[in-house]
């Protein structure tokens, strides 16, 4: 099952959509909105799938689906958490601080808490105040949990888990470290985050979901160029049971949570750092690493962060090369 939210008030118009993304039928006749779906799921998830497969065999009333009316599936949420789920992204933007990376990080997870009240629609532009800021994406897969109780285990945690998105985590670099030097974590170094346009049940995503992971490529472009493409389940130090475990290890987290990922990040074949696209590797999911990787071969960074006007875009496509959340397409421009 498929499900996004039209841009429309506060908390959007829940619509079901296609699984070739081409149509949609309104959610309406069983819930409003995405959060009071995920407040009531026994209740509502049913309904929406038989929905859903009414919309497969054209049986409900549709209507073209367009990526661009879309708000993020959570126009707001309850909360909005983002793990460090890929320690080398960790390692490689820690060595650009020039910070050590202790050994506990490949056994705990470092997880941040970021504003949900102001999620972006995956075509609302990022807004920045400079470029000086170092403005920067971040290429992430997130979930979307119903309710977790404290001290959940690895399996209860999964078993939560209703929905996997795309996102982009926009980050301005150069205000990152005198941040974390106050001792508190991110606030102005961590702007709105962007959703993909659909939010997907992991059983729709058949076998590429597996292990509390998604077992694909994450195709990311800037101006149209191909920036990286790294496998998401590669990698991937800490799946989405042990973030959402680590999570609710003292507290326990509502229905509309959203966990994320981090960003996606793969090591070269040989196991030190990637290669860029154009020299044969994956990539990357954002700018800062492979300023690293330059930084550590060349001695400088060569690639700047993203300046007004440029467009970055990041997606996921099935084994048959279709698009499966929908896309976040976001052009940066100056905050007036």
């Amino acid at each position: 099952m498929k499900l996004a939210s039209l841009a429309h008030g506060r908390d959007g118009r829940l619509v079901v959509v296609s699984r070739d993304l081409t149509r949609a039928t309104d959610a309406f006749p069983v819930v409003a909105t995405l959060q009071a779906a995920l407040d009531d799921w026994p209740r509502h998830g049913p309904r929406l799938a038989d929905l859903a497969e009414g919309l497969e065999h054209g049986a409900v009333p549709s209507f073209r689906f367009h990526e661009h009316d879309c708000a993020a599936p959570l126009p707001r949420a309850c909360q909005w958490l983002d793990g460090s789920a890929y320690v080398n992204h960790v390692d490689l933007v820690r060595k650009a601080r020039g910070a050590p990376m202790p050994e506990s990080f490949w056994t705990d997870p470092l997880m941040y808490q970021g504003g949900s009240d102001a999620p972006l629609g995956p075509r609302q532009p990022v807004l920045a105040r400079s470029e000086e800021d170092g403005i920067d994406f971040e290429a992430e897969i997130a979930v979307v949990i119903d309710d977790v109780p404290m001290g959940a285990s690895r399996e209860e945690a999964l078993a939560a888990i209703r929905f996997v998105m795309l996102a982009n985590d926009v980050s301005l670099r150069n205000r990152i470290a005198s941040e974390l030097a106050k001792g508190f974590g991110f606030v102005q170094s961590k702007p709105s985050s962007a959703f993909s346009p659909v939010a997907v049940t992991p059983e729709e995503l058949g076998p590429a979901w597996r292990d509390g992971k998604l077992h694909l490529p994450l195709l990311v472009q800037v101006n149209g160029n191909l920036f990286g493409k790294p496998d998401a389940g590669t990698d991937m130090t800490f799946d989405f049971g042990t973030l959402i475990a680590h999570a609710a290890a003292t507290r326990r987290l509502s229905a509309g949570t959203i966990v994320g990922s981090g960003t996606v990040s793969n090591r070269d074949a040989g196991g030190g750092p990637g290669r860029p696209v154009a020299e044969g590797g994956l990539g990357y999911g954002c700018i800062a690493e492979q300023r690293v990787v330059e930084t550590i071969q060349r001695r400088e960074p060569k690639t700047p962060f993203l300046r007004f006007g440029d467009t970055v875009r990041i997606e996921m496509k099935d084994a048959t090369g279709h698009s499966i959340f929908g896309a976040i397409e976001q052009e940066i421009l100056p905050h007036v």
